[in-house]
């Protein structure tokens, strides 16, 4: 029983079937008009008129990462690329001239007046919109191929060219086009006007398509990558435009609704959305469909859900990345079949059912058109667990949850997804499993024993981690809730409750703050010789000695108010309660994660940098170069390395007024440097220094202060010195004193991308949250440290030589390579190192390992210095700035952890 409907571009500006005067069966046999029964579903939220579609964007990306494959393909597979245009011209070079005149012609005159007989079509149909955005992306096709041509003229690699283009038949001296200016706007303006998902249309688009390529290939008018590349620009942009400008909504309303339960044998009266579903499904990724609570002339009600190709599109790329990243198992298929998608929740409902377990009953399916379908269920009532209060989630509601959840993994089935809003519990108290769409048959015991942990975690957070695991006892015994322990981790819960965990982490770590801060308040009495400011204090021995009485006081408060609003998270609680009935289970989190987003990041932006490394070293000559290479400059670049890790001890101690060993902290600033191999620059410093003030004494909030502090004022003498420098480049050889460009360019980028954050609402919620968290107790910990001016000159000055250590040491690796006339100034270096490291930070590689080289040689050489010399330079100074100290840094690491000190 399915309705075949039209398809809704047919409809549009027609009346729809479903409100046209109908004639409705009265049981007793007597026919009644039923109009008005489609108009009471006012209930239902406006649908928009246009829609982002997330299929369109997949589309896009698709096709961004089709060109750059194919431009990778074409520049590095030079003979493969001109094999393959042989070929093509072997075999083309055979066909009859009449059959490539009248190829030629027909693709000609098709090219033209297929669209415009599809803009015709439509026009009739009251479809003029659908035609402007065409139009928009043809136009928008257009502007790329003149911008891809000007680029494959002036600026691309010679293979690229050599792929692209051909001489002219017409003028051996001329080249023909790389990308074809009339083609790719049609293929743009077919493709948004929806051509290709109407059959008769899709096949006089391919044959026109191929008509036109093989006339051109066969006379030499083009090459087969720039066929290629012209239908996936057309393609992409008119996609692109399709995201951005939004498509028509075809998704069906209440009112379509209402049509197909009547095809399929029901007499609804209302339909009405379930606004509940709706959140939970926009907390889920957006995919599981939208839910209806429908009315029957006779009988019970029913709960309808409807599944279109928008949301069937809508976490794509989340359940793509899990399916990556993940091993053992997968979220479910990335992409599926409206067709696939219904079958799977009806195999699912029919196999709860049979499994024994109370499910919603499944007793109608059916298609809405061929851009949607429907399921249609028993109503069932009740609420939902998340809506419950605490009161009435009793112990026999929760060992009723685990019940169901055994009678489903007695069967091998998994839920996948057993959160709040998939519990539902009706009037008599039973407990109903809803939301089975996500689920597997035949599951294996990963994805069993994620179920049990997952709803752990779930019963834990409404009512406690004790009463959960009791009731998980109690059901399915001790060894089975044992078993769950490895998967008792976050990337093994769903997105809705990994999303919980951290707001409440997030709330904890916020009252221990508070906590804290309010020990030390409370902790501090009023100290005479701080009543005025103005004047020195010279303390006596009695004086200091109560003043280090009051630090220590000060700290054990601290200490004990941190001991008891320290709160342990959910999961611990768990794991706690179960090791309590097994000691001897399993704690030790299971492997889950085949590749981490950080790792990938990390061997994209190594691969881009060593690339571009390797195309610089091509071209040089190392063995004339090192025997040439002054090596007093090279021992002049050792040294300035060795001396950075005395300064960067300054820089950190300036901010601690606390005393700390100056040896032992320049041995921590030697061990960052094996830390930051195995983490992000920013990253592993921050987490190193902070580990080695709390082991020096310092309490752990403060040890965080003086690291944000210090972060802050580098940052801030970073910013000022990369100006100043800036300035000074600009100024070098023009007398007015004048900036240049490149600054100003730089600071109007800069003011830009600052406007642009502060006008998103979602990144200026981002930086904010992620500033404030890092510099949290900066400011009173700065209080503490201005009261003692010489450790601010010492934290500053420890800034200033640190940088100035690595300009000298980049500038004597220059002078090593180089020669007079090579030279470059030191405040061009200075700049070139600023902008260098700045994005050596910023980059996810250990170490900016990419970044950092690819930029400082791109500076070095923007400067004026040549390839030759700016290559070898910048390989020696990160030879002694990173790869070099990795030994030493790592016998500091084990020195320093055997001492404690880390």
């Amino acid at each position: 029983m399915k309705q075949q409907g039209a398809h809704p571009e047919d409809t549009e500006g027609t009346p729809d079937a479903s409100s046209r005067p109908d004639t409705a069966k009265e049981p007793g046999g007597a026919h009644r008009d039923v109009a008005h029964i489609d108009e009471v579903e006012g209930d239902e939220p406006l649908l928009p008129a246009r829609v982002h579609r997330p299929s369109d964007l997949m589309r896009l990306v698709g096709g961004v990462l089709a060109v750059v494959v194919l431009l990778a393909i074409a520049a590095f597979a030079h003979g493969t690329t001109s094999g393959l245009e042989q070929d093509i011209n072997k075999g083309t070079g055979q066909a009859p001239d009449l059959l490539i005149k009248i190829a030629g012609l027909a693709s000609s005159i098709a090219i033209l007046l297929v669209p415009v007989a599809f803009a015709i079509e439509r026009l009739i149909k009251r479809d003029g919109l659908r035609i402007a955005d065409g139009v928009l992306a043809a136009v928008l096709a257009h502007g790329v191929t003149l911008a891809t041509d000007l680029w494959v003229a002036r600026a691309a690699p010679d293979s690229i060219q050599d792929a692209l283009t051909q001489p002219s038949p017409g003028d051996i001296h001329a080249l023909t086009d790389p990308v074809h200016g009339y083609l790719a706007p049609v293929i743009a303006y077919m493709t948004a006007v929806g051509m290709s998902r109407r059959p008769r249309w899709r096949a006089v688009l391919w044959v026109v398509l191929l008509l036109d390529a093989f006339s051109m290939l066969v006379t030499g008018y083009t090459t087969p990558f720039s066929i290629v590349l012209t239908v996936l620009i057309g393609w992409t942009v008119a996609y692109g435009t399709l995201y951005a400008v939004g498509s028509p909504n075809v998704r069906p309303t209440g009112r379509t609704l209402m049509a197909g339960l009547r095809t399929v044998g029901f007499r609804p009266v209302t339909a009405s959305r379930e606004e509940a579903a709706e959140a939970a499904e926009a907390a889920e990724g957006g995919d599981r469909g939208r839910r209806y609570f429908v009315t029957l002339e006779d009988g019970p009600p029913l709960d309808v859900t409807v599944v279109d190709r928008e949301q069937q599109a809508q976490g794509f790329f989340y359940r793509a990345w899990r399916n990556l990243a993940l091993r053992g198992f997968a979220t479910r298929r990335s992409l599926q079949s409206l067709r696939q998608a219904l079958e799977q929740e009806a195999l699912l409902a029919y196999a709860a059912i049979a499994a024994g377990a109370n499910a919603p009953k499944l007793i109608a399916t059916s298609e809405l058109g061929p851009d949607a379908v429907m399921l249609v269920y028993e109503h069932t009532g009740g609420r939902t667990l998340d809506s419950l209060v605490d009161e009435e989630i009793t112990d026999e509601l929760l060992r009723d949850t685990w019940h169901q959840v055994k009678a489903l993994q007695s069967r091998r089935i998994a839920h996948r997804r057993l959160v709040g809003d998939a519990i539902v519990v009706d009037r008599s108290g039973t407990v109903i499993l809803t939301d089975l769409r996500g689920g597997e048959i035949a599951a294996g015991d990963l994805l069993l024993r994620m179920d049990v942990s997952q709803l752990l975690v779930t019963l834990g957070l409404r009512v406690g981690a004790e009463r959960a695991v009791a009731s998980a006892l109690s059901v399915l015994g001790p060894d089975a809730v044992a078993d769950c322990l490895p998967m008792l981790q976050p990337i093994a819960l769903s997105r809705s409750t990994r999303a919980t965990l951290r707001r409440l982490a997030r709330e904890r770590a916020e009252r221990e703050r508070e906590a804290v801060l309010e020990a030390s308040r409370h902790s501090r009495p009023p100290r005479a010789h701080e009543a005025d400011d103005s004047r020195p204090v010279v303390l006596d021995k009695a004086g200091k000695k109560a003043v280090r009485a009051e630090q220590r006081a000060e700290k054990r408060a601290i200490d004990e108010a941190l001991d008891e609003a320290r709160e342990e998270d959910m999961l611990s609680q768990i794991r706690q309660e179960v090791l309590r009935i097994r000691p001897q289970a399993p704690v030790e989190p299971a492997r889950l994660e085949r590749v981490r987003p950080r790792t990938l990041i990390s061997l994209i932006a190594g691969a881009i940098g060593a690339y571009f490394l390797l195309t610089q070293l091509t071209h040089i000559e190392f063995g004339p170069l090192i025997s040439n290479a002054e090596w007093g400059w090279v021992a002049a670049a050792v040294l300035f390395s060795a001396l950075s890790y005395v300064a960067a001890a300054m820089a950190l101690l300036g901010f601690v007024p606390e005393r700390v060993p100056f040896l032992r902290t320049v041995a921590a600033q030697v061990a960052g440097s094996f830390v930051k191999i195995v983490a992000p620059a920013a990253v592993g410093g921050v987490a190193l220094n902070t580990r080695f003030l709390q082991r020096a004494g310092v309490r752990p909030g403060l040890a965080v202060a003086s690291v944000g502090a210090s972060q802050l004022f580098g940052l801030g003498c970073h910013i000022l010195m990369l100006l100043a420098f800036g300035y000074l480049t600009g100024t070098e050889k023009t007398p007015s004193l004048s900036p240049s460009r490149t600054v100003i360019g730089g600071l109007l980028t800069v003011a830009v991308l600052v406007l642009v954050v502060t006008s998103v609402p979602f990144l200026r919620k981002f930086v904010v949250t992620r500033v404030r968290s890092l510099f949290a107790g900066v400011v009173p910990r700065m209080l503490d440290v201005l009261q003692r001016p010489q450790k601010l000159v010492t934290g500053i000055g420890g800034m200033l030589l640190l940088t100035a250590c690595f300009v000298m040491c980049l500038d004597a690796s220059i002078r090593a390579f180089g020669d007079e006339s090579t030279s470059v100034s030191i405040a061009g270096v200075a700049v070139v190192f600023l902008a260098g490291n700045a994005l050596g930070s910023a980059a996810p590689t250990p170490g900016g390992v990419g970044a950092v080289e690819a930029t400082l040689t791109v500076g070095l050489i923007a400067v004026g210095l040549p390839k030759e010399v700016a290559a070898p330079a910048v390989l020696l100074f990160r030879l002694l700035t990173l790869w070099l100290p990795v030994l030493p840094g790592w016998l500091a690491f084990n020195h320093l952890t055997r001492k404690a000190a880390l």
